[in-house]
């Protein structure tokens, strides 16, 4: 009888693990300990994927440069968190009453954060992943660049948003991308002919190329036909944040990560140095490759919440000038060739943000893989999710479905979409 009750109860453990096990863990390499990348294989290879989205900084060689650095704050924003998680329900696909727990069931979800008023509600980490660790943004980074551009417009070094690109670049002189102006290059409407979808054959890969042996203005020579007239149609394409970058610099003098640390980084409050992946001529490829805590993320959510004030700190001022952000992130201010369901079947596009539909103003910053940062300025409420979802499209699995339903979820726990 014993015996038989050790194997009732070693069965019954043997299901909860099971039951309990985090999601995909078998194809994302755990029984090999999560593993780390190369320069080839960080991006693409789904057994590395966890490993190099949370040591991407560190991975030798990629983009044949190294990790620039945004030093923290000397005092970081305190962040609290609830004694219990909120009592958060929602629907999908006609199941009811769905949780926190049920989501990363079903979800490779390496991180989720719920912040609310400047509180956590929610945090949870998978795969061995931890608060220390820093995430890869993915194309997060595209909206830090655009709030870049904002600042150096309030400081008198950008003239107008309607200069061409190649007034302060002057090596983009005569290209496609150097005859954009920088509203539209916010709004990736140069009407460039540029297609992105991540199978290694695309326009990214073979501006990629380009850009790995000569620098984003060597990519920006690539990209030659332009099929629309530029400003009239939203189209995805990651170069020309590239190209925002190389504004920067030629108008700051500075890096991207030079000139946002004093004011951005620090002023935000944030707890660790964030890093940011250049190539070899030192320049962020501005596109994505940013590496953050997601408490940090956490942090640059509420900011963004705040319309770039920071909440404990009112007194710093507008950390982010508030009008560049309202414009960013408010369809309203954009032609309706960049509001939701024009722009995409279902998005808006601001400036390097992407815009929910709806009467209230919601925005959010996406990546790749599952990567993003949902924001409510009216309630307040913010939602970190860093994930190692098996397509680059969350839409293409049920991420993107269940991870919307899950934002909504929370925002009807604290009032009406």
């Amino acid at each position: 009888m014993k015996i038989q009750n050790a194997a009732l109860l070693l069965l019954v453990l043997m299901f909860t693990v099971v039951a309990h096990a985090d999601p995909e863990e078998a194809a994302l390499c755990k029984e090999q300990g999560y593993p780390v990348g190369t320069t080839r294989t960080w991006f693409m290879d789904r057994c590395v994927r966890v490993g190099s989205f949370t040591h991407h900084a560190e991975i030798p060689w990629i983009f044949g440069g190294v990790a620039n650095a945004m030093q923290p704050a000397a005092k970081p924003l305190e962040l609290t968190k609830v004694a219990q998680e909120p009592a958060y329900r929602w629907s999908v696909d006609g199941q009811n009453g769905l949780t926190v727990d049920d989501y990363l069931k079903r979800q490779p979800a390496m991180a989720l954060l719920v912040i609310k008023d400047g509180v956590i509600q929610v945090e949870r980490y998978q795969y061995g992943r931890t608060a220390e660790h820093r995430f890869l943004s993915n194309s997060m980074a595209k909206t830090m660049t655009a709030m870049a551009v904002g600042l150096a417009a309030r400081e008198g070094r950008i003239k107008s948003l309607d200069d061409k690109a190649e007034v302060y670049a002057p090596t983009l002189a005569g290209t496609l991308y150097g005859e954009t102006t920088i509203r539209n290059l916010l709004r990736m409407s140069s009407g460039a002919k540029f297609e992105e979808i991540y199978d290694g054959r695309d326009d990214l890969a073979r501006y990629g190329v380009a850009a790995q042996n000569g620098g984003a203005a060597a990519g920006a020579k690539v990209i030659t036909t332009r099929l629309h007239p530029q400003g009239q149609l939203f189209n995805y394409a990651s170069a020309e944040t590239d190209m925002l970058a190389l504004v920067m610099r030629g108008a700051t003098g500075q890096t991207l990560s030079a000139y946002l640390e004093p004011r951005l980084w620090q002023p935000l409050g944030a707890q660790t140095s964030g890093l940011w992946r250049a190539g070899a001529d030192g320049l962020e490829r501005a596109g994505g490759n940013f590496n953050a805590t997601a408490q940090d993320y956490a942090r640059l959510g509420m900011l963004l919440a705040n319309d770039g004030i920071r909440p404990d700190r009112p007194d710093l001022g507008e950390i982010l000038p508030k009008d560049f952000v309202m414009e960013a992130t408010d369809w309203r201010r954009h032609p309706e060739a960049f509001a939701p369901y024009k722009a995409t079947p279902y998005s808006g596009y601001g400036y390097q943000v992407w815009i929910f539909p709806g009467q209230k103003r919601r925005f959010a910053l996406l990546g790749v893989y599952g990567q993003s940062i949902f924001v409510d300025p009216a309630q307040k409420l913010v939602m970190v999710h860093l994930a190692a979802n098996a397509t680059a499209s969350a839409g293409q699995t049920r991420m993107g479905r269940e991870r919307d339903a899950l934002w909504r979820g929370l925002v009807a726990h604290y009032g009406l979409w």
